[in-house]
């Protein structure tokens, strides 16, 4: 009797863990998308995103550059951080997904939606 409920209480844990995984995306590693910006560019761009707790530091780069990330945290699926361009900071908010990220940036009051997909 002891045995079954206890390989019950184990099984139930496993599936516990497993479920979890699957619902928290790993937002660690690279991921490429293209930024409208406001005046109607658009510009490719890449984040590479490193998540130590509720911390997230990382880059983003493009083909003026490549820029440290800002006050980056993240908590869950949800992340935000900002970047400075030229003594100007952009706040990004994210979700992160199994294979993407949904992203908004502040443009100083236009705001610009775009999505990430991971890098292969």
């Amino acid at each position: 009797m002891k045995k079954k409920l206890f390989s019950t209480i184990l099984l139930s844990c496993f599936v516990a863990v497993c479920v979890a995984a699957a619902v928290f995306a790993d937002v660690n590693g690279k991921w490429n998308g293209t930024i409208s910006t406001p005046d109607g560019n658009a510009l490719d761009v890449s984040y590479n995103f490193k998540a130590d707790g509720e911390k997230l530091t990382g880059t983003v780069s493009s083909q003026m550059g490549e820029i440290s990330l800002d006050n980056g945290k993240i908590k869950g699926d949800d992340f935000s951080f900002s970047v400075n361009v030229s003594g100007t900071d952009y706040p990004h908010k994210g979700k992160a997904y199994a294979d993407s990220c949904a992203m908004d940036i502040d443009f100083g009051g236009s705001s610009s939606h775009f999505v990430l997909k991971r890098a292969k």
